[in-house]
């Protein structure tokens, strides 16, 4: 089996969409893996879920899914035998029970943090500001400026919601801790990695590592793909 075998599927969090991953999808291209950013309209777990499904119907597999920020919650609660492993990037993956939510409040936030407040359609929305104070704090001044306009808002039921057995705990799974991240604790991360029992590493980036340290992410999936390669062919001993 190799690269251009296995299917990445890359799975948006709140406040942004598939184009949030453009600098990681020609590098994994590149390597010859067939890449596909999941679109989710952000109404609801539930929804999320099925869009994902959906997406993995189109596939042949073996996959890895690779879940950014609120988008790891979306692929916790995915159950999909084509599905060969799990990749976290700065995100939340909560255990059975729990809600993305309860992963996210389980510290206390950076000060930069911004208060978030559902609006009369009970839809939250990021401050502008945000984007520069926490979200992705790395960014240019340009991409700051982008990722606010081009933002998607994320409904109450998508972080409200528990999930039942977590399929992190049914497969190997990778999370990418971002030190710097200003919207989920790193200390949150460490400990949802260590309890994932994931191979986790550590790097300086901010929330939104996709965007401002490219090569960080690009280099955990490409691990976790050589990894299913080699699970599905191990090499033989003379």
């Amino acid at each position: 089996m190799s690269n251009n075998r296995i299917d990445v599927v890359l799975v948006h969090g709140a406040w942004a969409d598939g184009s949030s991953w453009g600098k990681v999808i020609g590098p994994l291209k590149s390597d010859g893996i067939n890449v596909v950013a999941a679109p989710l309209p952000l109404t609801s777990l539930t929804d999320d879920v099925a869009a994902l499904k959906r997406v993995l119907e189109r596939l042949d597999g073996p996959v890895v899914l690779v879940g950014h920020a609120y988008g790891g919650a979306v692929i916790a609660a995915t159950h999909d035998p084509k599905i060969a492993s799990s990749v976290y990037v700065a995100a939340l993956a909560p255990d059975g029970g729990e809600s993305a939510g309860d992963v996210f409040h389980r510290t206390q936030p950076h000060p930069r943090t911004p208060t978030l407040e559902p609006d009369p359609h009970g839809l939250v929305w990021l401050p502008a500001e945000a984007f520069a104070d926490a979200f992705a704090q790395h960014a240019s001044a340009e991409e700051q400026a982008i990722l606010a306009a081009a933002q998607r808002p994320i409904a109450l039921p998508c972080i409200g919601a528990p999930i039942e057995r977590p399929s992190w705990k049914d497969r190997p799974s990778w999370f990418l801790i971002a030190e710097d991240d200003r919207m989920i604790a790193p200390e949150t991360q460490r400990f949802t990695a260590e309890r994932m029992g994931a191979h986790a590493r550590t790097r300086p980036v901010d929330h939104t590592p996709q965007v401002t340290a490219a090569q960080d992410v690009v280099d955990i999936v490409l691990d976790a793909v050589r990894d299913v390669v080699t699970t599905a062919h191990p090499a033989h001993s003379s």
